[in-house]
């Protein structure tokens, strides 16, 4: 067996010591306050990022792309993992996160502009992803670099994302919605692993955002206005 997941596994019985009565309250239930939805990137820590150490606090999504659709039968729809907590679990707060250079968003850019093929599994997802994308690689600026413009649209998926959330019926309409990016990369200053606020309930303007929210008026930022 690989050394790695013996490490993991060693690390577990750490975990297990420091959380054993960290669980005592909640043996028949869960009510967390926010569901996040996240990119599956190995360099997208869910709970850390917030610093959050307490189980049953947050309920975690991650899929490549951050996205809250799932297609059906039906068509497109609020994906359930994401919307369980919210209909379930008295959740009240969903928040989108994106993150810089993107591998998701890199792949539907590439898919967009020219002839990209990946696995059947993997294609899948970015379809999901490129109708919401293609008018965001439209409107890109000229004369951006190829990380510019991966992490403008970055942003650009977490407003769609944060979008359909607010625009769907079966998302509760005391849900409050955020949209935000984790930057890895110091593309938005300060610094690695900062979580930068692009996005409240559809709302994009950054001057109207902190004065809205001035209690977290020095993490709202954006790289695009659009």
């Amino acid at each position: 067996m690989d050394q790695t997941f013996v490490d993991l596994l060693s690390g577990n019985l750490d975990h297990a010591a420091a959380f054993d009565d960290r669980f005592d309250g909640l043996q028949a239930a869960q009510h967390p306050h926010t569901v996040t939805v996240c990119c599956s990137d190995s360099r997208v820590l869910q709970d850390h990022m917030w610093g959050n150490e307490d189980p049953g606090r947050i309920f975690t999504c991650g899929n490549i792309g951050n996205r809250v659709v799932q297609r059906t039968d039906e068509g497109d729809v609020v994906s359930g993992d994401v919307l369980y907590p919210l209909a379930h679990t008295g959740t009240e707060t969903a928040v989108v996160v994106g993150h810089t250079g993107c591998g998701a968003v890199t792949a539907t850019y590439d898919a967009l502009t020219g002839e990209v093929a990946d696995l059947p599994g993997i294609e899948g997802c970015l379809d999901l992803l490129k109708p919401l994308l293609e008018p965001g690689v439209e409107a890109l600026p000229d004369g951006l670099s190829r990380p510019e413009s991966i992490n403008r649209l970055v942003e650009y998926n977490v407003d769609r994302q944060v979008g359909t959330l607010v625009g769907s019926d079966d998302v509760p309409p005391e849900v409050e919605v955020v949209g935000a990016v984790y930057d890895f990369q110091d593309v938005y200053g300060g610094d690695r692993g900062e979580v930068h606020v692009v996005n409240v309930d559809g709302e994009r303007a950054v001057a109207d955002l902190r004065s809205a929210y001035p209690a977290i008026q020095d993490r709202i930022r954006r790289l695009w206005t659009y």
